[in-house]
Protein backbone atom coordinates (compact mmCIF):
# COMPACT_ATOMS: atom_id res chain seq x y z
CA UNK A 1 0.00 0.00 0.00
CA UNK A 2 1.42 3.79 -1.07
CA UNK A 3 2.15 6.37 1.16
CA UNK A 4 -0.85 8.11 -0.86
CA UNK A 5 -3.59 4.92 -0.54
CA UNK A 6 -3.07 4.87 2.92
CA UNK A 7 -3.29 8.85 3.57
CA UNK A 8 -7.04 8.00 1.33
CA UNK A 9 -8.04 5.39 3.32
CA UNK A 10 -7.34 6.91 6.93
CA UNK A 11 -9.57 10.07 5.62
CA UNK A 12 -12.10 7.62 4.90
CA UNK A 13 -13.04 6.21 8.34
CA UNK A 14 -16.85 5.67 6.78
CA UNK A 15 -15.33 3.02 3.76
CA UNK A 16 -13.04 1.31 5.89
CA UNK A 17 -15.93 0.30 8.56
CA UNK A 18 -18.01 -0.13 5.93
CA UNK A 19 -15.68 -2.83 4.76
CA UNK A 20 -14.69 -4.31 8.09
CA UNK A 21 -18.43 -4.77 8.85
CA UNK A 22 -18.69 -6.34 5.64
CA UNK A 23 -15.93 -8.38 6.19
CA UNK A 24 -17.49 -10.05 9.43
CA UNK A 25 -20.71 -10.41 8.38
CA UNK A 26 -19.66 -12.27 5.44
CA UNK A 27 -17.70 -14.40 7.28
CA UNK A 28 -20.67 -14.91 9.74
CA UNK A 29 -22.89 -16.08 6.95
CA UNK A 30 -20.88 -17.91 4.68
CA UNK A 31 -18.38 -19.20 6.60
CA UNK A 32 -15.85 -17.89 3.77
CA UNK A 33 -13.88 -14.39 3.66
CA UNK A 34 -14.95 -12.13 1.11
CA UNK A 35 -13.15 -11.46 -1.65
CA UNK A 36 -11.71 -7.82 -3.39
CA UNK A 37 -14.86 -7.71 -5.49
CA UNK A 38 -17.18 -9.28 -3.29
CA UNK A 39 -16.63 -6.44 -0.88
CA UNK A 40 -17.14 -3.87 -3.27
CA UNK A 41 -20.59 -4.99 -4.62
CA UNK A 42 -21.59 -5.50 -0.82
CA UNK A 43 -20.53 -1.54 0.12
CA UNK A 44 -20.71 0.11 -3.06
CA UNK A 45 -17.00 0.95 -3.05
CA UNK A 46 -14.64 0.66 -6.10
CA UNK A 47 -12.55 -2.70 -5.84
CA UNK A 48 -9.32 -0.09 -5.19
CA UNK A 49 -11.41 1.84 -2.29
CA UNK A 50 -11.92 -1.69 -0.76
CA UNK A 51 -8.69 -3.15 -1.57
CA UNK A 52 -7.45 -0.19 0.43
CA UNK A 53 -9.62 -0.44 3.51
CA UNK A 54 -8.38 -3.91 3.26
CA UNK A 55 -4.71 -2.46 3.98
CA UNK A 56 -6.03 -0.16 6.98
CA UNK A 57 -7.85 -2.91 8.66
CA UNK A 58 -5.07 -4.87 8.80
CA UNK A 59 -2.61 -2.46 10.21
CA UNK A 60 -4.98 -1.79 12.59
CA UNK A 61 -5.51 -5.30 13.51
CA UNK A 62 -9.09 -5.48 13.05
CA UNK A 63 -8.09 -8.80 10.40
CA UNK A 64 -5.09 -10.36 8.99
CA UNK A 65 -4.17 -10.27 5.53
CA UNK A 66 -2.14 -12.95 3.67
CA UNK A 67 1.73 -11.31 3.60
CA UNK A 68 2.11 -12.80 0.07
CA UNK A 69 -1.36 -12.18 -0.89
CA UNK A 70 -3.12 -9.46 -0.05
CA UNK A 71 -6.34 -9.33 -0.84
CA UNK A 72 -6.64 -12.29 0.99
CA UNK A 73 -8.10 -12.49 3.92
CA UNK A 74 -6.32 -15.17 6.83
CA UNK A 75 -8.45 -14.47 9.24
CA UNK A 76 -10.77 -11.63 10.97
CA UNK A 77 -10.99 -13.11 14.75
CA UNK A 78 -13.25 -14.95 15.96
CA UNK A 79 -13.35 -16.52 11.88
CA UNK A 80 -10.40 -17.83 9.67
CA UNK A 81 -10.37 -18.85 6.03
CA UNK A 82 -7.60 -21.25 6.62
CA UNK A 83 -7.70 -24.68 8.97
CA UNK A 84 -5.91 -24.14 12.21
CA UNK A 85 -7.30 -26.90 14.20
CA UNK A 86 -10.72 -26.24 14.86
CA UNK A 87 -13.88 -26.57 12.23
CA UNK A 88 -17.47 -25.11 14.00
CA UNK A 89 -20.51 -26.31 12.63
CA UNK A 90 -24.08 -24.37 12.82
CA UNK A 91 -27.00 -25.41 11.39
CA UNK A 92 -26.29 -24.52 8.38
CA UNK A 93 -22.84 -22.96 7.87
CA UNK A 94 -19.56 -24.52 8.70
CA UNK A 95 -16.41 -22.41 9.95
CA UNK A 96 -13.13 -22.78 10.35
CA UNK A 97 -12.01 -22.04 14.15
CA UNK A 98 -8.86 -19.98 14.46
CA UNK A 99 -8.04 -21.70 17.65
CA UNK A 100 -9.45 -22.49 21.01
CA UNK A 101 -10.56 -19.56 22.70
CA UNK A 102 -11.95 -18.51 19.09
CA UNK A 103 -14.13 -21.48 18.28
CA UNK A 104 -15.74 -21.03 22.03
CA UNK A 105 -16.53 -17.56 21.18
CA UNK A 106 -18.34 -18.08 18.25
CA UNK A 107 -21.54 -18.97 19.52
CA UNK A 108 -21.55 -15.88 21.72
CA UNK A 109 -21.18 -13.64 18.60
CA UNK A 110 -23.53 -15.77 15.93
CA UNK A 111 -26.44 -14.90 18.05
CA UNK A 112 -28.70 -16.58 15.18
CA UNK A 113 -27.28 -20.36 16.28
CA UNK A 114 -28.26 -21.98 19.45
CA UNK A 115 -25.20 -23.52 19.77
CA UNK A 116 -22.35 -25.14 17.28
CA UNK A 117 -20.34 -28.01 17.35
CA UNK A 118 -16.68 -27.55 17.88
CA UNK A 119 -14.47 -30.13 16.55
CA UNK A 120 -10.25 -30.55 16.95
CA UNK A 121 -7.82 -33.26 18.00
CA UNK A 122 -5.20 -33.21 20.47
CA UNK A 123 -2.45 -32.22 19.16
CA UNK A 124 -0.13 -34.67 21.19
CA UNK A 125 -1.95 -37.83 21.08
CA UNK A 126 -4.42 -36.82 18.29
CA UNK A 127 -6.92 -37.88 19.71
CA UNK A 128 -10.36 -36.69 17.69
CA UNK A 129 -12.42 -34.21 20.50
CA UNK A 130 -16.31 -32.42 20.15
CA UNK A 131 -18.32 -31.05 22.07
CA UNK A 132 -21.44 -28.60 22.11
CA UNK A 133 -21.03 -24.66 22.97
CA UNK A 134 -24.01 -22.68 23.61
CA UNK A 135 -24.10 -19.21 25.82
CA UNK A 136 -25.54 -20.57 28.81
CA UNK A 137 -23.02 -22.87 30.46
CA UNK A 138 -19.62 -23.80 29.55
CA UNK A 139 -19.52 -27.77 28.18
CA UNK A 140 -18.84 -30.67 29.89
CA UNK A 141 -15.36 -32.08 29.59
CA UNK A 142 -11.80 -32.54 31.34
CA UNK A 143 -9.91 -31.54 28.45
CA UNK A 144 -7.66 -28.62 28.82
CA UNK A 145 -6.48 -25.12 26.49
CA UNK A 146 -3.02 -23.91 26.39
CA UNK A 147 -2.37 -21.02 25.00
CA UNK A 148 1.40 -21.18 23.71
CA UNK A 149 1.85 -17.50 23.10
CA UNK A 150 2.40 -14.58 25.82
CA UNK A 151 -0.57 -12.29 24.94
CA UNK A 152 2.49 -9.50 24.47
CA UNK A 153 3.93 -11.26 21.64
CA UNK A 154 0.63 -12.36 20.44
CA UNK A 155 0.54 -10.10 17.29
CA UNK A 156 4.19 -10.70 16.48
CA UNK A 157 3.32 -13.69 14.48
CA UNK A 158 -0.61 -14.11 14.68
CA UNK A 159 -1.81 -16.54 12.67
CA UNK A 160 1.37 -18.82 14.51
CA UNK A 161 0.07 -17.66 17.89
CA UNK A 162 -3.71 -18.78 17.21
CA UNK A 163 -2.51 -21.80 15.40
CA UNK A 164 -0.78 -22.54 18.80
CA UNK A 165 -3.99 -22.28 21.23
CA UNK A 166 -5.21 -25.48 21.35
CA UNK A 167 -6.75 -27.95 23.17
CA UNK A 168 -5.82 -31.31 24.53
CA UNK A 169 -6.94 -34.31 26.34
CA UNK A 170 -5.16 -33.60 29.64
CA UNK A 171 -2.23 -31.80 31.15
CA UNK A 172 -0.31 -35.16 30.60
CA UNK A 173 -1.01 -34.63 26.65
CA UNK A 174 0.45 -30.38 26.94
CA UNK A 175 3.44 -31.83 29.09
CA UNK A 176 3.98 -34.51 26.05
CA UNK A 177 3.72 -32.47 23.21
CA UNK A 178 5.83 -29.75 24.82
CA UNK A 179 8.24 -31.90 24.84
CA UNK A 180 8.01 -32.80 21.64
CA UNK A 181 7.92 -29.34 19.92
CA UNK A 182 11.07 -28.12 22.63
CA UNK A 183 8.64 -25.19 23.93
CA UNK A 184 8.03 -23.98 27.46
CA UNK A 185 4.41 -24.34 28.54
CA UNK A 186 2.18 -21.35 27.99
CA UNK A 187 -0.86 -20.87 29.99
CA UNK A 188 -3.16 -23.87 30.81
CA UNK A 189 -7.13 -23.50 31.35
CA UNK A 190 -10.06 -25.97 31.76
CA UNK A 191 -13.33 -25.89 29.93
CA UNK A 192 -15.09 -23.40 32.08
CA UNK A 193 -12.30 -21.17 32.36
CA UNK A 194 -12.20 -21.19 28.46
CA UNK A 195 -15.99 -20.39 27.70
CA UNK A 196 -15.85 -17.76 30.23
CA UNK A 197 -13.07 -15.68 28.41
CA UNK A 198 -14.43 -16.24 25.14
CA UNK A 199 -17.84 -15.37 26.26
CA UNK A 200 -17.91 -11.97 26.05
CA UNK A 201 -14.69 -10.52 23.90
CA UNK A 202 -15.87 -10.19 20.41
CA UNK A 203 -19.37 -8.82 21.87
CA UNK A 204 -20.38 -6.26 18.94
CA UNK A 205 -17.65 -7.29 16.48
CA UNK A 206 -20.37 -7.76 13.64
CA UNK A 207 -21.99 -4.50 14.33
CA UNK A 208 -20.72 -0.84 12.99
CA UNK A 209 -18.72 0.87 15.50
CA UNK A 210 -16.83 -1.61 17.22
CA UNK A 211 -13.47 -0.90 18.35
CA UNK A 212 -10.94 -3.17 19.52
CA UNK A 213 -10.12 -3.59 22.92
CA UNK A 214 -6.88 -1.34 24.02
CA UNK A 215 -4.34 -3.12 26.19
CA UNK A 216 -5.61 -1.71 29.32
CA UNK A 217 -9.46 -2.78 28.82
CA UNK A 218 -7.64 -5.81 27.41
CA UNK A 219 -6.40 -7.06 30.73
CA UNK A 220 -9.40 -5.95 32.61
CA UNK A 221 -11.31 -7.97 30.87
CA UNK A 222 -8.60 -10.97 31.41
CA UNK A 223 -8.82 -10.25 35.25
CA UNK A 224 -12.34 -10.16 35.30
CA UNK A 225 -12.55 -13.56 34.36
CA UNK A 226 -10.03 -14.80 36.57
CA UNK A 227 -7.01 -15.04 34.48
CA UNK A 228 -3.68 -13.83 36.07
CA UNK A 229 0.40 -13.66 35.91
CA UNK A 230 2.60 -12.16 33.30
CA UNK A 231 1.48 -14.71 30.50
CA UNK A 232 -1.79 -12.24 30.35
CA UNK A 233 0.09 -9.11 31.62
CA UNK A 234 -1.29 -9.01 35.04
CA UNK A 235 0.02 -9.44 38.30
CA UNK A 236 0.43 -13.05 40.02
CA UNK A 237 -1.91 -13.90 42.28
CA UNK A 238 -1.17 -13.73 46.08
CA UNK A 239 -1.86 -16.14 49.10
CA UNK A 240 -4.28 -13.72 50.31
CA UNK A 241 -6.25 -13.43 47.39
Amino acid sequence: MTTENRSTAASDPDATERVRVAVYRGFARTGHAPDVPELAALTGLAPGRARDALRTLHERRDLVLDPRDHDRIVMAHPFASVPLGFSVMGARTLWWGGCAWDSFAMPHLLTDEPDVLVATRCPSCDTPHAWVVGRDAPPAGDQVAHFLTPMDRAWDDVVHTCANQRLFCSTRCVDAWLRRVGRERGAVMDLATLWHFASDWYTGRLDPGYIRRDPASAAAYFAGVGLHGSFWGLPERTGAE
